[in-house]
C-alpha cells in the first residue's frame, strides 16, 4: 500500500496501573505504527458483558503505512508484550490492555481476522464518547452517520466519567512535561554528551558546566592537598551564580532545561578532596546556597565503571585528566551513590552505560530514552 491511510482505535484497560498502561502504548504505537495525531480524553466505565474491575478507554487516530491485516498483527503483538493473554475462547475477560481497530479510513474490510469497521462499535458508549472527542464528523461507511450521530443514538447509556488523564502523543510530548532534567555522572562517564544530543532531539534548553578555564583545575591534579580548598570553593561559587542564572531564565522556546551537573555535585567533590575542618566550613557555605537553588524533577547518574572512565578520559585527551587515579574515580562513584542513597526522596535514577555506547549505537541510545522516558512517565501515573 502506497502513502499513508487514517486508522482510529480504542484503547483499554482494567488491570494494573490502568493510566500508565494507556499512556504506554499510545508511545509504543507512535514508535512502530506511525504517527499519533490525536488522543482522546480518557473515561473511566464498569465493565459490560463480564464481572470486573472498571475499565479506562481512550481513543486514537493515527497516520500509517500499515496495510489493514498488518496493522492488526502489530497491535496484537503490542498487546502480548504488555502482558495480554489471548485465546480462541477468551469471551469478555479482564485484560491488561486491549487495543481495537474501529476504523480504517473509510474502507470496510471483510476477512476472517478483521471486521472493519468494528461490528460493536455503534453500541458502545465507551468507543463512541473519546472518538467523538477527536472526530466528531467522522463518517461510517455503512451505517452512513457521523460518530456525533452515532453516540446520540447510541443505546448504552452506561456511565462514563472522564478523567483528569492526559494522554501524551509521542516522547517529545513526554520530556516536554519536565521542567528541570539534571543527568550527573563521574568523570568521563558522557553527561555533557548525553545532555546536548537530549536537548537537541527534544528542543530543551541545554545548561553546561563551565570548567575548563579554571585556573586552580590543571594545579589541583599536581598537587591536590595544597589546591583542594580553592578548587572547591572557586567551583561552588561558579556553579552557584551560572546555575541560579540558567535555571532562573526560562525560554520560551524550549520545552524544558537538561544540564549535565546538578549543583550538589559540589558537596560530593568536595567531602572526598577535603581535609575535615575544610570541608566543615565548605558545608556550612554550600547548605546556605543549595538552599536557593532550584532541584531537577530527575536526577540521572550515568554509571560507568573505572576501567571504562579512564579510557574516556583517555579518549578525550585533556592533558590534566590523564593523570587522575583510579582511586579516586571510585571515591566519587560511591560519593553520588551515598548522596542518592541519603536523598530517598529525590526523583533520582542509576543508568548503568558500562556496556553501552549511546554515542555511536542507536539502540543504546535507545535504551537510555526508554529509561528516562519511564522515569518521567512515573512521576505523572
Amino acid at each position: 500500500m502506497k502513502g499513508t491511510q487514517k486508522a482510529y482505535l480504542s484503547l483499554g484497560s482494567n488491570m494494573g496501573n490502568r493510566a500508565l498502561t494507556l499512556q504506554k502504548a499510545v508511545l509504543e504505537i507512535s514508535r512502530q505504527l506511525g504517527k499519533v495525531e490525536a488522543a482522546s480524553a480518557v473515561y473511566e466505565n464498569e465493565a459490560v458483558g463480564f464481572e470486573g474491575g472498571d475499565f479506562l478507554n481512550a481513543c486514537l487516530v493515527i497516520q500509517t503505512e500499515l496495510a489493514p491485516t498488518d496493522l492488526l498483527v502489530k497491535l496484537l503483538q503490542i498487546e502480548k508484550d504488555f502482558g495480554r493473554e489471548r485465546s480462541q475462547t477468551e469471551g469478555y475477560t479482564s485484560r491488561t490492555l486491549d487495543i481495537d481497530i474501529i476504523l480504517y479510513d473509510n474502507q470496510v474490510i471483510q476477512n476472517e481476522n478483521l471486521t472493519v469497521p468494528h461490528p460493536s462499535m455503534h453500541e458502545r458508549n465507551f468507543v463512541l464518547k473519546p472518538l467523538a472527542d477527536i472526530a466528531p464528523q467522522l463518517y461510517h461507511p455503512i451505517l452512513e452517520k457521523d460518530i456525533r450521530n452515532l453516540l446520540q443514538q447510541c443505546k448504552d447509556r452506561s456511565d462514563l466519567i472522564k478523567t483528569n488523564h492526559k494522554l501524551q502523543l509521542d516522547r517529545a510530548a513526554v520530556f516536554g512535561q519536565l521542567q528541570f532534567l539534571a543527568i550527573e555522572g563521574n568523570i568521563g562517564a558522557g553527561k555533557t554528551t548525553l545532555s546536548k544530543m537530549i536537548a537537541d532531539d527534544f528542543n530543551g534548553k541545554l545548561v553546561l558546566e563551565r570548567f575548563a578555564d579554571n585556573p586552580f583545575l590543571p594545579k589541583f591534579y599536581e598537587d591536590q592537598s595544597r589546591y583542594a580548598f580553592p578548587l572547591e570553593m572557586s567551583f561552588l561559587a561558579d556553579r552557584y551564580q551560572q546555575f541560579t542564572d540558567d535555571t532562573s531564565q526560562f525560554d520560551l522556546f524550549k520545552s524544558f532545561m537538561v544540564s549535565d551537573y546538578d549543583i550538589f555535585k559540589s558537596l560530593i567533590f568536595a567531602k572526598i578532596t577535603l581535609q575535615e575542618e575544610e570541608f566543615n566550613l565548605y558545608r556550612k557555605v554550600f547548605n546556605f546556597m543549595y538552599r536557593e537553588v532550584k532541584k531537577p524533577d530527575i536526577y540521572l547518574y550515568l554509571y560507568q565503571n573505572t576501567e571504562r572512565l579512564l579510557a574516556n578520559i583517555q579518549k578525550r585527551g585533556r592533558d590534566y585528566e590523564q593523570k587522575i587515579p583510579s582511586d579516586y574515580l571510585e571515591k566519587i562513584n560511591q560519593g553520588y551513590l551515598d548522596f542518592i542513597k541519603g536523598h530517598p526522596n529525590q526523583n533520582s535514577m542509576i543508568l548503568d552505560i558500562s556496556h553501552l555506547d549511546f554515542v555511536h549505537n542507536p539502540q543504546d541510545y535507545e535504551t537510555v530514552l526508554l529509561a528516562v522516558e519511564n522515569a518521567i512517565l512515573n512521576l505523572s501515573f
